[in-house]
């Protein structure tokens, strides 16, 4: 591979994940390869560095991403969200650590199986803890991964185990914010649904009350604002599975804009440009495990998601 190499995407590779058209054989040569340079600060994207943050990004016709193979002082660059003024930090103490994700970073790795070395927020964290001479952190919920916003870890097991224990019990309060197509009717009300998850698919899909594989899925919705074309809504988890609001809204006729899993039916013709689901973790409450005392979070709207509703308006 040579020192440095540049290209330009043509109009038949617009809409490719960064990490995917880094990947090809003619450039990096793997997922692992093109990772391994966004951490260590290789690779450029219209001549402004990008990093493991922006794997997910979407790539349009005309942009040009630079790899300098043998950048000085990149050999042991740290992981972008592992440097201390990077990681994402809302809230840290002696028992739990909170984040505020940004899209495109896993929460935790996914199985061996289906990893291809994809960075994620707990292996950020595994690098804060050791220079701290802690072990690991304590995986308690997960967000998916290009929904961003607020995600919780514990510091230990005894910890870790009062938290889940208060998220199987839906005491949590979680609360996200989503752009949706359409309006939604009432503009408040409550989804309920029997849910399965395909294990071949990966994905939820609905089922009848009787199927013993069936989990009921519940979350208390309203409509924060109505757009031309779509709506911002805000949506109240009483259970948490997986991708719940994604197939909830969808089962409405209410897809999130930019949904690329749960697209299925007639709003698929609808085309709302957006690179990931418009989803974010906005507020997250809990008990804290050590006294008891009420945590409240909010996370801000990310950027991504002010420029749609903007655009949307």
């Amino acid at each position: 591979m040579p020192t440095t190499a540049q290209w330009t995407l043509s109009e038949d590779d617009a809409g490719v994940r960064l990490d995917k058209y880094l990947a090809a054989s003619d450039r990096a040569g793997s997922r692992a390869r093109a990772a391994a340079a966004l951490e260590r600060g290789k690779v450029f994207l219209n001549e402004r560095e990008v990093t493991l943050a922006d794997a997910a990004r979407r790539l349009s016709a005309g942009d040009t991403v630079r790899l300098w193979a043998d950048r000085p002082g990149s050999a042991k660059r740290p992981q972008t969200l592992g440097d201390d003024r990077d990681l994402p930090i809302v809230y840290e103490d002696d028992a739990v650590i909170v984040l505020n994700k940004p899209p495109g970073l896993l929460a935790v790795p996914l199985p061996p199986r289906r990893r291809f070395d994809a960075p994620s927020v707990f292996e950020n964290l595994k690098v804060y803890f050791r220079r701290r001479g802690r072990r690991r952190p304590f995986v308690v919920h997960r967000i998916d991964r290009d929904t961003s916003g607020l995600v919780l870890f514990a510091k230990s097991e005894p910890a870790q185990a009062m938290l889940k224990d208060q998220f199987k019990r839906q005491q949590p309060e979680r609360i996200y914010r989503a752009v949706v197509y359409g309006h939604p009717s009432p503009p408040e009300g409550t989804w309920r649904d029997h849910l399965v998850w395909d294990l071949k698919a990966l994905i939820q899909k609905q089922t009848h009350a009787r199927d013993p594989r069936g989990k009921e899925a519940i979350s208390h919705y309203r409509v924060v604002e109505r757009l031309d074309e779509a709506s911002v809504i805000e949506v109240r988890l009483v259970t948490g599975k997986r991708n719940q609001i994604r197939i909830q809204a969808r089962l409405r006729g209410h897809t999130l804009v930019g949904e690329q899993r749960y697209t299925f039916g007639p709003d698929t013709l609808r085309t709302i440009a957006f690179p990931r689901q418009a989803l974010h973790a906005f507020r997250l409450a809990f008990r804290h495990p050590l006294d008891d005392r009420e945590m409240r979070f909010e996370a801000p709207m990310p950027e991504d998601l002010i420029t749609l509703i903007d655009r949307l308006r």
